[in-house]
């Protein structure tokens, strides 16, 4: 497998509402921390992950998480 681009060595800080989201784990999506289809053809595929309420978020931003779509820290070692 593939190894993702680095979007950003840090999480994206974001308030998000309930409700389902789809991460970027490929890092290529213009639409960063979300995907936008740049995956196709690629080995990655997004990532859903849902919200039962409105919530501060860290979403990993070095696609390196060992628990995506979440910061772990992994980018401090990159």
């Amino acid at each position: 497998m593939s190894e993702p681009v680095c979007a950003q060595k840090a999480p994206y800080v974001l308030e998000l509402d309930a409700g389902d989201y789809w991460w970027c784990s490929c890092g290529k999506s213009a639409k960063q921390p979300f995907c936008d289809g740049s995956h196709k053809n690629t080995d990655f595929s997004p990532l859903k992950f849902s919200l039962t309420e409105k919530t501060t978020v860290y979403l990993c931003g070095c696609k390196q998480t060992a628990k995506p779509p979440f910061c772990d820290g992994t980018h401090k070692t990159l």
